[in-house]
């Protein structure tokens, strides 16, 4: 299916890897010019060459910037002031007992998780609401609306980006630009999959019959009993950014496998 994005300009941050790597690279195959983001521009460079070799009619471009530094987002708005798609993928997380985190900890998850997607955000919506063309997608996690508390830093963060967007949403009223949130359930990262691989080294088992096992174990209200994989949320995401997903408005769209046992 044609998604319409041919020669449409996505930024998606901290798309060297894992889910944002999927999404710019979804996003490539539907003709979308994507600036790869993070902070090593040697890394970031390498996957503009990939994803330039996989799709030459594009145009990909390195946009390599800490966001969480006001002053290297400043440049970056100064390198490409017009974008059509803005995807705030980029985040932190790690388990924490709640008694270990303090301010600093809490500061840091609220500036990077936060504050750098609304800082992107601030700057590109008026644009795209004067060109009367937007998609602004928060990536945030099915912690959002199920904390499990193993890491209420970075849910709380989460359950922030779905009040910014319906925040924001609220400002695009009678234009084409959506704001919306995706909230992907555990998903295969490169992380998780080393993971996994080593919680299981000592056992004879395809990768497949351990994250099974893992599943069952710890995971057991799963309703797909795997792993999300990345391009599964690229490909929604896609979905999302494209002219027939205009309906979507403020919406907290959830992709997590049947893992929250609510109806909203």
């Amino acid at each position: 299916m044609d998604m319409g994005l041919t020669n449409k300009t996505a930024l998606v941050t901290g798309s060297t890897k894992g889910i944002g790597k999927a999404i710019a690279i979804e996003l490539a195959k539907e003709g979308v010019n994507v600036l790869i983001n993070g902070r090593n521009y040697e890394e970031v460079e390498g996957i503009v060459n990939e994803i330039k070799s996989d799709f030459p009619t594009t145009s990909p471009k390195n946009a390599a910037a800490d966001i969480v530094d006001v002053e290297q987002r400043e440049n970056l708005f100064n390198k490409y002031p017009n974008i059509d798609i803005l995807v705030n993928n980029m985040g932190i997380y790690e388990i924490m007992q709640y008694e270990d985190v303090d301010d600093e900890v809490w500061e840091k998850y609220f500036r990077t998780n936060v504050l750098a997607a609304n800082g992107l955000s601030k700057f590109y919506l008026p644009k795209m609401l004067n060109h009367e063309f937007g998609r602004i997608i928060f990536i945030a996690s099915e912690e959002a609306v199920m904390p499990s508390g193993q890491m209420p830093q970075y849910c709380m963060t989460k359950s922030m980006l779905l009040s910014l967007s319906k925040s924001l949403s609220k400002l695009t009223i009678g234009k084409d630009v959506t704001v919306n949130t995706i909230m992907p359930g555990p998903t295969l990262s490169e992380n998780v999959h080393q993971i996994i691989e080593g919680m299981y080294d000592h056992k004879d088992m395809t990768f497949s019959e351990k994250e099974k096992e893992f599943m069952t174990t710890n995971l057991p209200q799963s309703e797909i009993q795997r792993f999300i994989r990345p391009i599964e949320i690229g490909r929604l995401t896609t979905f999302v950014c494209s002219p027939y997903a205009s309906a979507f408005k403020g919406s907290p769209i959830r992709m997590d496998g049947g893992l929250v046992p609510t109806i909203f």
